[in-house]
């Protein structure tokens, strides 16, 4: 064997250990003319295995081929080497005696062994080694009305008694219900009951935050809502801008899909901040 026909078959050899032969490199393999030890030699596939198990993630199957040839062959493999001397892996290396290839056998032996103890748990324990990405941690959402209780009894938030505005209809009569809002965190909740519901087609309401930081003529929007149920609702605050120390909250009837300014002559629901709480 010349030295060209020596280095494709280390290339080949080190191809199906890595990567597995295509069908016309295994054909390529099949026919040069070498001894069948050679053909059939696993030494690159022991090789491999012992790099790749310095540096193993649970997480990635072993390749198939890989798996599969190790199994098969590394009985097969050391029950030869121990009934004769130990052959290289290329006809033009000096022959070397079982005794001097000793340490590499107890090695490669310990990393068969470790790769198919690692196969054997995984099969009986898929649950706890899985393969693919590690997820992502699931953030949990806020529950509304637990974080709304939360603020309400915390210190630091601004709180509001809601009722029905000055001369409301007989139909607001019954409006009642509790504002907190956190600077610190630009939100809040209005909770809120006897609301008459709106129709969706033509309506919505609209809540607005009278801040010291804003004109009072053009309060800060913070977000529309509408009342399709009988009862008490629950509506987290969208300020659409910085809304820093409230001093009064309201709810308009605006028309469907809200306003961007409000004529505040329709309000459904006025909250009056405390003067403690400002």
């Amino acid at each position: 064997m010349n030295p060209e026909e020596k280095e494709k078959l280390f290339d080949l050899l080190t191809q199906r250990a890595v990567y597995g032969l295509s069908v016309d490199e295994q054909r390529e393999l099949d026919e040069m003319q070498i001894d069948k030890t050679y053909r059939d030699d696993v030494s690159f596939e022991l090789a491999a295995a012992a790099i790749a198990l310095t540096e193993i993630d649970a997480r990635v199957e072993m390749p198939a081929h890989l798996k599969s040839r190790l199994l098969a062959s590394a009985d097969d493999y050391f029950t030869e080497t121990e009934q004769s001397d130990i052959q290289p892996t290329f006809a033009f290396e000096p022959k070397r005696s079982a005794a001097s290839w000793l340490g590499w056998l107890v090695a490669a032996a310990a990393c068969v062994a470790l790769a198919v103890n690692i196969l054997w748990t995984r099969q009986q324990n898929p649950q706890v080694i899985t393969s693919g990405p590690t997820p992502s941690p699931t953030v949990e959402k806020l529950d509304p009305r637990k974080d709304f209780e939360a603020m309400l009894a915390s210190a630091g938030v601004v709180k509001a008694l809601v009722g029905p505005p000055p001369k409301a209809p007989a139909e607001l009569a019954q409006v009642a219900g509790d504002v907190v809002w956190s600077d610190a965190r630009q939100a809040g909740y209005i909770k809120v009951k006897g609301l008459p519901k709106n129709d969706t087609a033509k309506t919505t309401y609209q809540i607005w935050i009278f801040a010291k930081n804003q004109d009072p003529k053009y309060p800060i929007d913070g977000g529309t809502f509408d009342v399709t149920v009988d009862g008490e609702v629950l509506i987290p605050i969208d300020a659409k801008i910085a809304a820093r120390n409230p001093q009064k909250f309201a709810i308009t009837a605006e028309k469907a899909g809200g306003v961007v300014v409000s004529d505040l002559k329709r309000i459904a629901a006025l909250g009056q901040v405390a003067k403690s709480d400002t």
